[in-house]
């Protein structure tokens, strides 16, 4: 039989037969508590299969990465924080951690702006629908794929020669010679047209969530603003904004997660060469390319610690929301 056939019997088969035992199995277990202590059991053992996942593949390995990131390159021998050093001492290094510095903060500025701009532009238009689907798209697009389509955006070829890039054919239709936009050894430059592509992928993502939040606006309480004689901009500054912060807040903390995160783009449009170096292409390089994984793991935990403050903000102000309401 073949091999394939015999997988998706498992999936379409195995996977369901598992969940419904798993249900009675619960219920079973549950018989053998008193009545009083059912309600509090029952959650955690509807929890169990995600929590173990979660210990499993996230708790075990960032345990086992914080140790690794304290030992030599071969795991054999305990350094202390030597790789640590290494790490805010290498150019290299620092150079990936400034990149991606520009990252947070460009990429966060441009999604979040757009987005807010296009859902405020498009909200109650007659084809809103249609116009956020087209935006949101690139988001349906792996991020390798959109890695080399906008690869081939940016081609370059030497004067003279035919220019297979967008951009560059584009602009010797113009009379203008051809621009290496990503051979320039300069991180203001290049760093940012590859944002460009992050930007254009997450746009949408931003857009659909403001847009959404931007629904829930009482009509009536815009309506009565404007009948007081404000215009629209202070409609939007007065109103529409200072309602909107809670939304933009999350959205700004789940693009500087992907900021901070970045990788595919650059690993396959510069493979961090040009001064595009950022934290999480280092660290496969020193992994893979280096075999140190002492000093792959110490990165790793720099990116974590960056991400924990972020995601504490984001927990903090959820909380408070939900105090209010």
């Amino acid at each position: 039989m073949d091999p394939r056939l015999i997988t998706a019997i498992i999936v379409v088969v195995g996977v369901p037969t598992v969940l419904i035992g798993y249900i009675v199995l619960t219920e079973q277990v549950l018989r053998l508590f008193p009545e009083r202590l059912k309600p509090k059991i029952r959650p955690w053992l509807w929890l169990a299969p995600a929590l173990a996942f979660l210990i499993v593949w996230l708790v075990y390995p960032t345990i086992g990465t914080a140790i690794r990131s304290f030992q030599n390159s071969t795991g054999t021998k305990f350094i202390g924080f030597d790789n640590f050093v290494w790490f805010f001492t290498n150019p290299a290094t620092i150079g990936a951690l400034k990149n991606n510095v520009i990252w947070l903060v460009v990429m966060t500025i441009l999604c979040v702006g757009l987005g807010l701009l296009i859902a405020v532009l498009v909200d109650r238009v007659r084809y809103e629908s249609v116009a956020k689907a087209f935006i949101f798209v690139p988001l349906a697009i792996s991020m390798v794929a959109a890695g080399v389509i906008w690869k081939f955006m940016y081609d370059y070829q030497t004067a003279g020669t035919t220019q297979i890039g967008t951009l560059n054919a584009s602009l010797g239709g113009l009379g203008i010679g051809p621009i290496p936009w990503l051979q320039v050894s300069d991180f203001s430059v290049n760093t940012i047209l590859l944002i460009v592509v992050m930007t254009w992928m997450w746009t949408g993502f931003c857009m659909v969530i403001i847009s959404a939040a931007l629904k829930g606006i009482s009509v009536e309480l815009l309506e009565a603003a404007r009948v007081d004689g404000a215009n629209e901009w202070q409609v939007f500054r007065g109103i529409i904004l200072p309602l909107l912060l809670p939304t933009l807040a999350v959205v700004s903390t789940t693009i500087i997660i992907t900021a901070l995160k970045a990788f595919d783009i650059v690993y396959v449009m510069t493979s961090g060469n040009f001064d595009t170096e950022v934290m999480a292409n280092r660290m496969i390089k020193e992994m893979f390319t280096n075999g140190n994984f002492g000093r792959a793991s110490a990165i790793a935990m720099v990116l974590l610690l960056a991400i924990i403050p972020v995601m504490a903000l984001n927990i903090r102000r959820f909380r408070a929301q939900e105090a209010i309401r």
